[in-house]
């Protein structure tokens, strides 16, 4: 197993390398900074960036928000897949809604939300939460609905209490449907939360600092702040999937599977 490990990371590390060098000759082929800057350009773009206090405000401005939106549509989604499992009219009640949701453009929602919202200042919490919703509402559901139906038969003609049928059988059918939710919704949240800081240029974010760069043709800067986004993404999906890997495996424990 650990060395299986240490091979996935060598590769992945020559992955990223191999890719590093093919940008760098792009960089050098073109021979034009405005269009492609080489990766140590970005690199000392973004070196330039990090000592600076306005820095930090706005990553954990636009992380605070989209982080936000996507708690929140976690919880809801789980909290209408729950209802919609339970009571079949709300499952057909909410489908128009969850594939509106899901087939409307982001570009769309932002606009419409500029004209509803007061302030752009919370516009990328409730896009992020827009876009998360239906993806944790419909795979959550998908899972609770493979619950095994022999199981829940036995657990009828037994008598099983409602609260031990979730715990010891829609709990560890859903999980894997939840977690599978939650690593598209990690990627979807933070793409749609900056398109929509970048669209609205919501003042003291990440979407702002890339707008300014792009007023200023400053492309190295441009790719310093994506590689920004890059790195907060990956820090809190790691960080978010190792918290829900530990509460997994407590919630299996305790339903003995």
């Amino acid at each position: 197993m650990a060395r299986n490990k240490r091979k996935n990371r060598i590769a992945n590390t020559l992955a990223v390398c191999f890719w590093l060098c093919a940008w760098q000759a792009a960089s050098v082929c073109i021979g034009q900074k405005l269009i492609l800057v080489s990766p140590l350009e970005v690199c000392g773009a973004l070196l330039a960036l990090l000592p600076t206090a306005d820095f930090w405000q706005t990553a954990a401005f636009s992380a605070g928000r989209i982080i936000g939106g996507f708690l929140l549509a976690l919880a809801l989604g789980l909290a209408l897949a729950a209802l919609a499992a339970a009571l079949r009219w709300v499952e057909v009640l909410l489908r128009p809604l969850m594939l509106t949701i899901k087939s409307i453009p982001v570009a769309s929602f932002i606009i419409l939300a500029l004209m509803w919202l007061r302030s752009a200042g919370n516009l990328a919490v409730f896009i992020s939460f827009l876009m998360v919703l239906p993806v944790v509402y419909t795979n959550t559901l998908a899972g609770i609905r493979e619950t095994d139906a022999r199981l829940l038969e036995m657990a009828a003609v037994f008598r099983v209490p409602p609260a031990k049928r979730v715990r010891y059988l829609y709990v560890p059918a859903a999980l894997p449907y939840f977690r599978s939710a939650c690593t598209v919704g990690l990627g979807l949240c933070w793409k749609s939360g900056v398109a929509a800081e970048v669209i609205g240029i919501t003042s003291g974010s990440i979407g702002e600092a890339l707008y300014n760069a792009k007023i200023l043709f400053s492309t190295a800067e441009l790719l310093a702040w994506t590689v920004v986004i890059v790195l907060l993404s990956l820090a809190f999906e790691r960080l978010f999937l190792w918290g829900l890997a530990r509460v997994e495996s407590v919630l299996l424990e305790r339903s003995g599977t």
